[in-house]
C-alpha cells in the first residue's frame, strides 16, 4: 500500500466517525509527524512526487481539498488535507463506508434476531464503529454461529464430536472452534460479558474434543439400554445418551465439575453412601437430561450438592446446573465453594479476584440461588480451584434405604 493510500485511508475513517458522531465541521487530516508520518518520512523527490500526484487525483474527483505551502519552496509542500466529500472519498478508494457494511450486516443477520435478541446490541454496536468482532465484517461469523447454535439446540439430546460436527455444519473442521467467541455470545446473551472457557462453551453445546462418558461413583443401579448395571467401585462410565434410570438408596448427590476432584472423592470413606457425578465441566444439554434421570430416583429429602471451582467459570457452571434443577423441582446446595466452608490454610492459598471477576462471581453465586455464597464472597473476596482442596463429603442426612432389587423387579430390568 502507497504511503499516500494509507494517509488517506486514514482520513476517511476519521470522516466516518465524524460522521457517526453527528458533526457537521468536515473531518481534516493535519499533515505532521502525529498524523501523517508517512508522509514526512519521504526521502526522495520520487517518491514525494508520486505522493503529491496522487492526492492530486483525489482533489479532482472531488473527495478531498489540500492545503498546501504556496510560500515555500515549489509550492507544493502539503499543511492539510480535509474531506470535501465522504462518500466520493470512500468510492475513489474502492472501500464500503459503515453505512453499506452496516446493511449488508443487517441484510444477513436480520433473520436471527427473532432467535437471538443479542444481535440487535451487536448490530447497534457496529453501527458507533464499536465491537465486538470486526465490525460489521464479522456479520458472517456471526451467522454461521447462529446456524451451530440453532442445530445444536435441536439435537441436544446428543453429544457430538466437535470437528466432526464442523465439518457436518460448516464444511471445515476447525471453523466452529474459530467461531467460539460468536458462540458464547449468542448462549450467554450478553455483548459485553467475560468470555468463558472455550471448552465451557462447547460443553453447553453438547459438543466434545472426544467422548465423554457420563462418570458416576457410589450406591446403586443404573439402567442402560433396559439393562441394570450395578454401580462398581471406584465408579462406573456410561454413555450419557444411554441412561434410561437410576435406582440407588444414596443419601446425597454430589455433582463434581472436575475430573482429578472426582477420583479423589470417588476414594473416599463414604462415597458408597451416595452417589458422585462427574460433569464434565460445563454440563451438556445431554448430561443435563441425564442427571433429571438421576434425580428421578432421589427421594426428596435427599440432599443435592454440586462442588466445584471457586471462580467465575465455577459459579457459571453452578448457575446451570441450578437451572437445569430448577426445571424438575430440586434444588443444589454448595459443597466447598464459599470461603465459610474452607479452612485458614486454604483461605491463606487463594488468590484475590480482579474486580471484573469478583462482580461475574458474585451474579452467577446469585443465579445458583445461593445468596450467602454471594455475601461471603463479598467479605471475603478470593479464587481458589477445585483441586486445591482435599475431598470430603456432604453430611448424609438420610438414612439408606434398600429399594434397589424392588424398584429394579417393577422395572422388569434384570441386573447384570
Amino acid at each position: 500500500m502507497s504511503a499516500a493510500r494509507r494517509v488517506l485511508e486514514r482520513l476517511l475513517r476519521k470522516g466516518e466517525r465524524a460522521r457517526l458522531r453527528g458533526q457537521s465541521a468536515p473531518a481534516s487530516l493535519p499533515m505532521t509527524g502525529a498524523s501523517a508520518v508517512e508522509y514526512l518520512a519521504l526521502s526522495t523527490l520520487a517518491e514525494q512526487e508520486d505522493f503529491h500526484a496522487q492526492i492530486r487525483l483525489a482533489e479532482r474527483d472531488g473527495a478531498i481539498s489540500a492545503q498546501r505551502d504556496r510560500h515555500r519552496d515549489d509550492g507544493q509542500r502539503l499543511l492539510r488535507l480535509t474531506v470535501r466529500d465522504l462518500d466520493v472519498l470512500a468510492q475513489h478508494l474502492g472501500i464500503a463506508l459503515l453505512d453499506t457494511r452496516m446493511a449488508e450486516a443487517r441484510a444477513r443477520l436480520d433473520g436471527w434476531l427473532p432467535r437471538f435478541p443479542v444481535i440487535a446490541e451487536v448490530l447497534d454496536a457496529w453501527a458507533q464503529g464499536k465491537g465486538p468482532g470486526h465490525g460489521p465484517e464479522s456479520a458472517v461469523d456471526l451467522a454461521d454461529a447462529a446456524r451451530v447454535v440453532e442445530a445444536r439446540h435441536a439435537d441436544a439430546g446428543a453429544e457430538r464430536m466437535l470437528r466432526r460436527e464442523s465439518i457436518r455444519l460448516l464444511g471445515d473442521s476447525k471453523r466452529l472452534e474459530a467461531l467460539t467467541p460468536w458462540l458464547a455470545l449468542l448462549i450467554g446473551g450478553e455483548v459485553n460479558a467475560s468470555a468463558p472457557e472455550r471448552e465451557h462453551v462447547w460443553s453447553a453445546l453438547g459438543l466434545r474434543r472426544e467422548p465423554q462418558p457420563m462418570l458416576i461413583a457410589g450406591t446403586g443401579t443404573l439402567v442402560v439400554d433396559g439393562t441394570g448395571l450395578p454401580l462398581v467401585r471406584p465408579y462406573l462410565g456410561i454413555p450419557v445418551e444411554r441412561l434410561d434410570a437410576v435406582v440407588t438408596g444414596a443419601r446425597f448427590l454430589l455433582t463434581i465439575e472436575n475430573l482429578a476432584s472426582f477420583h479423589d472423592a470417588a476414594a473416599c470413606e463414604g462415597a458408597a453412601d451416595g452417589l458422585l457425578v462427574y460433569t464434565g465441566g460445563m454440563p451438556s444439554p445431554a448430561w443435563r437430561r441425564a442427571c433429571a434421570r438421576v434425580l428421578q430416583a432421589l427421594p426428596d429429602d435427599v440432599a443435592v450438592y454440586h462442588w466445584g471451582d471457586i471462580d467465575e467459570g465455577g459459579f457459571r457452571i453452578a448457575a446451570t446446573l441450578a437451572a437445569a434443577m430448577r426445571e424438575v423441582g430440586r434444588a443444589v446446595r454448595p459443597w466447598l465453594m464459599s470461603p465459610q466452608d474452607l479452612a485458614p490454610a486454604e483461605i491463606e492459598a487463594a488468590r484475590r479476584p480482579s474486580a471484573a471477576q469478583h462482580a461475574a462471581m458474585l451474579r452467577w453465586a446469585q443465579a445458583a440461588g445461593w445468596p450467602d455464597v454471594a455475601q461471603a464472597l463479598t467479605v471475603r473476596p478470593l479464587l481458589l480451584e477445585q483441586e486445591a482442596l482435599g475431598a470430603r463429603l456432604p453430611p448424609q442426612a438420610s438414612a439408606p434405604s434398600d429399594t434397589g432389587s424392588r424398584h429394579l423387579h417393577d422395572r422388569g430390568v434384570d441386573p447384570v
